[in-house]
């Protein structure tokens, strides 16, 4: 994939989305469903989040991008929050399809922990629950905002190889943090990478890019803070780049 500066404004045009989710009520409704499932890794049953773009039956074939959500929000919020529309209206728009799929971390922000291991059921329980559903799990990309942008770039830390791509939206990160500790392991690993000009993360998100040795494939600095007023106008854009790493 050939890489590119922090230039958003050349790829949101390429894209044709500059108006953000808006007009959403016009995109086709994806196959979305949340279920329980028991993950092995949390000891506990939890929600699971799928979709499948409009026109593309039960999915079965496509790949994955696994969501990492933020402290605010739950799988049972991503419907309400528009992403089964944005998702069908970015194949709509060309950018190849794949499923969405994410299971509930908890508060934690994705950190291991001792019978309660949010990562390891992104990296395990997910997969195994898409393998069920027929989803091509040999191609997967993460993506996540806030805490779970900082949970998805250590997960590609952590297991290097297991996802092609990453988009991080505001990633809560710090220096000095397990995240800028490991950022050698991503070094040439694709990255999206997105953050309001608003956002208190800001400077540690800018901190965290000056750490890698390429420029971020995707991805931009602009207008808006640190909530989905801002996540919202950039999902479009990011839903182009994860395509485009599972095409």
């Amino acid at each position: 994939m050939r890489r590119r500066t922090l230039l958003g404004s050349a790829i949101a045009a390429a894209a044709g989305i500059g108006a953000g989710v808006n007009g959403l009520a016009y995109a086709q409704e994806a196959a979305e469903r949340v279920e329980k499932r028991n993950s092995v890794a949390r000891g506990r049953s939890v929600d699971f989040y799928t979709a499948v773009p409009a026109g593309h039956g039960d999915g079965k074939g496509l790949p994955v991008c696994i969501v990492l959500h933020g402290t605010s929000t739950r799988p049972r919020d991503f419907s309400r929050l528009g992403f089964g529309r944005a998702l069908s209206r970015a194949v709509e728009k060309g950018a190849a399809p794949f499923v969405l799929a994410g299971a509930d971390g908890g508060r934690r922000g994705w950190r291991p922990k001792t019978g309660d291991d949010p990562q390891r059921m992104a990296y395990e329980d997910v997969p195994n629950w898409c393998a069920e559903r027929g989803f091509d799990i040999g191609r997967i990309v993460l993506w996540g905002w806030s805490t779970g942008g900082a949970g998805a770039l250590l997960l590609a830390e952590t297991f290097r190889g297991f996802a092609r791509a990453t988009a991080a939206f505001s990633p809560a990160v710090a220096p000095g943090d397990q995240v800028f500790e490991q950022v050698a392991r991503i070094q040439d690993h694709p990255l999206g990478l997105w953050c309001g000009l608003d956002d208190p993360l800001l400077a540690n998100v800018r901190a965290l890019q000056k750490e890698l040795r390429y420029p971020p494939v995707a991805g931009r600095y602009s207008d808006g803070g640190h909530s989905f007023d801002y996540w919202q106008t950039i999902i479009p854009e990011a839903f182009r780049f994860i395509g485009s790493a599972l095409d």
